[in-house]
């Protein structure tokens, strides 16, 4: 059995490219079973159907590469997690330009559970693409090297950690944004300054950290780690979080969220408090999404170019398979500070010049 298998891998090795017989053969199941799992079929047992994907896996069968020259007409677009107007955005971006290029997009969330991957991957493997825009997650080693197998090209928004160096990422100016924004809440004259941070595991967040710790540095003023508090980049951590700093016996008279949806969180717990914004306190956000020009009061912010981020990524995973120009490891996009209504000097100061 073993020799029959070598000769049969030697065989398709010859001919150059292996076929779902060959995989039936090795797997010793039918061609339409194959063919079902191929095509991401559900009536396929999980241990035949764990079988015949090791098998595609390890001989790199793809069903169908789109003709020399021609396109698929496809970008797989994958979240983390698919909620809130911060996605909204970035999907506009990649859209745009998948649409001038007469691209479709397909849209999909992993939730961070291997069951939604692994469907995900099998949804891929049925259908041919031009490639993937993978939003603020971990580059899993085990779909890096499943899209190098089918020879998709793969383009990382917003890494969760550090990616492999042959792949394009695509970010944000995360650092010097949070820099630019504690440097605003100084120059108004605050020295207790809160944070309220995103997951430490992803690397926007922990950019973040870095410039909003910088810039106390930079005007000596020492860090309070009891001001830096978690969040989720959700409305109710930044409620909860805000809450936690007012709770303080010293709180502070600012406060720096690392997202616009956690900022009005905290403008909301000031509320309940009977707390004005920005006369009791002043609130930053970052990202500048378009719900923020109306809230109450209209919300300072650091404008991370989400939609922009978008359309890179989407130009270069289309332009990636023709080579037209090889790709730096990561591009980073500039951010702006937003001046609105949100942010004052503290009770009792004026601002420095």
């Amino acid at each position: 059995m073993v020799a029959d298998e070598t000769r049969a891998e030697t065989a398709s090795s010859r001919r150059g490219r292996v076929t779902i017989t060959d995989i039936a053969r090795r797997a010793g199941v039918s061609v339409p079973t194959v063919s079902r799992v191929v095509n991401g079929r559900s009536d396929v047992s999980p241990g035949t159907r764990a079988r015949v994907e090791e098998l595609l896996r390890r001989h790199g069968y793809r069903k169908r590469a789109a003709a020399p020259g021609r396109r698929a007409g496809l970008i797989d677009l994958v979240f983390n997690d698919l909620d809130g107007p911060w996605a909204v955005e970035i999907i506009r971006g990649v859209e745009e330009v998948a649409h001038a290029a007469g691209v479709g997009t397909v849209v999909s969330a992993v939730h961070g559970r291997s069951g939604d991957a692994r469907q995900w991957t099998r949804n891929l493997r049925a259908r041919a693409c031009d490639g993937v825009v993978l939003v603020t997650s971990a580059l899993d080693p085990v779909l890096h090297q499943e899209l190098r197998i089918l020879g998709v090209p793969l383009v990382v928004v917003d890494p969760a950690g550090s990616p492999a160096l042959d792949v394009p990422t695509v970010g944000a100016a995360n650092r010097s944004g949070a820099l630019a924004a504690t440097g605003h809440l100084l120059a108004l004259g605050h020295r207790r300054i809160g944070l309220i941070a995103g997951p430490p595991r992803l690397q926007c967040s922990r950019a973040l950290q870095d410039g909003y710790r910088a810039a106390l540095e930079d005007a000596g003023i020492a860090v309070d780690e009891s001001l830096i508090v978690p969040g989720d980049f959700h409305h109710e951590s930044g409620f909860a979080a805000c809450d936690a700093l007012l709770g303080l016996p010293e709180p502070p008279t600012a406060v720096f969220a690392a997202c616009d949806q956690m900022a009005l969180g905290a403008i909301e717990a000031l509320r309940r408090r009977g707390l004005r914004v920005p006369q009791d306190m002043s609130v930053v956000g970052f990202d500048d999404l378009p719900e923020v020009r109306w809230s109450a009061p209209p919300l300072t912010t650091v404008r991370q170019p989400l939609a922009d981020m978008g359309r890179t990524a989407a130009r270069t995973v289309l332009r990636r398979p023709r080579d037209e120009r090889p790709d730096p490891p990561r591009v980073e996009l500039g951010t702006d500070l937003i001046l609105r209504s949100s942010t004052a000097p503290p009770p009792g100061a004026a601002a420095s010049d």
